[in-house]
């Protein structure tokens, strides 16, 4: 039995009316304001995320919500919610301001501080990644799987490496992989770990709790290992700063990432 079944429900129908709006302004954004010197939010993240704030409390009015614009409402410390949603509107906003077809909603509920359920919506291609705590990964309703590729050196790998030396580091690390990608959308790499897209996801730091919620569970409930850095929990309710970092990867060839970024001297860094 699946005790977030109703929960999991809501939030497809949400991603994917979420997904719906983002699409109708897509190719004819507005305004494009620079939240900092990489990242910038337009007035579709707005409009998406007001679309999931209401749902959300006209549903669940005793939930908290942590959004990646309006910020934290009843998330965290003695007056916070059991029970918040963890959401952002448009994960890959710059992809999506330049035309580039590589973006997606990302929703996750976190219920005594951890997440239970997690739903990525990639709208251009349709495709739906879901996970509860009680459930497998599923993609566009079918079982996901993360790699079984036997070897590290076939894998495809989502690598971002920040900081200074980071592109170096990147390149120590490129002979032991087939090949390495920056796609620009953090939750819908992720995402694709669990159903064996990308067979690794590594970023060494700027990541905020609505980037990864919903696609650390995917990649999880598909059978991949997921991490810290340092192998540690990958998962902190209370990281506030962009400061969070993730390897994802099949068990087999976690370990080796992890060496190998040790080995780089690769360190947790923020974006900002």
């Amino acid at each position: 039995m699946n005790r977030y079944a109703e929960e999991l429900e809501f939030a497809v129908r949400l991603a994917r009316s979420a997904g719906t709006l983002i699409l109708e302004s897509y190719g004819r954004v507005g305004r494009v304001r620079h939240k900092s010197r990489r990242d910038v939010v337009t007035d579709v993240d707005y409009r998406s995320e007001a679309l999931i704030d209401k749902r959300i409390r006209r549903r669940f009015p005793d939930d908290g919500i942590l959004a990646e614009e309006a910020g934290a409402d009843r998330v965290g410390g003695t007056d916070g919610a059991r029970r918040w949603w963890a959401i952002d509107p448009l994960d890959g906003t710059v992809n999506y301001a330049n035309g580039i077809p590589y973006f997606c909603v990302s929703i996750a509920l976190i219920d005594e501080q951890v997440p239970v359920v997690g739903v990525v919506f990639d709208p251009l291609r349709g495709d739906l990644y879901t996970a509860t705590t009680h459930t497998a990964a599923r993609l566009n309703g079918a079982l996901a799987k993360a790699s079984t590729k036997e070897s590290l050196g076939d894998c495809v790998v989502s690598l971002a490496i920040l900081g200074p030396g980071g592109l170096a580091r990147e390149r120590r690390i490129a002979p032991e992989i087939r090949i390495h990608r920056r796609m620009g959308s953090a939750a819908l790499s992720l995402a694709s770990v669990g159903a064996g897209r990308f067979d690794a996801f590594v970023q060494n730091g700027g990541l905020s709790r609505w980037d990864v919620a919903a696609a650390g569970l995917i990649a999880e409930h598909g059978g991949a290992v997921v991490t810290n850095l340092t192998g540690g929990p990958w998962w902190d309710p209370r990281q506030a700063a962009p400061m969070l970092n993730i390897v994802a990867a099949p068990e087999p060839h976690h370990g080796e990432l992890l060496r190998l970024l040790s080995a780089t001297g690769t360190r947790v860094r923020s974006r900002r």
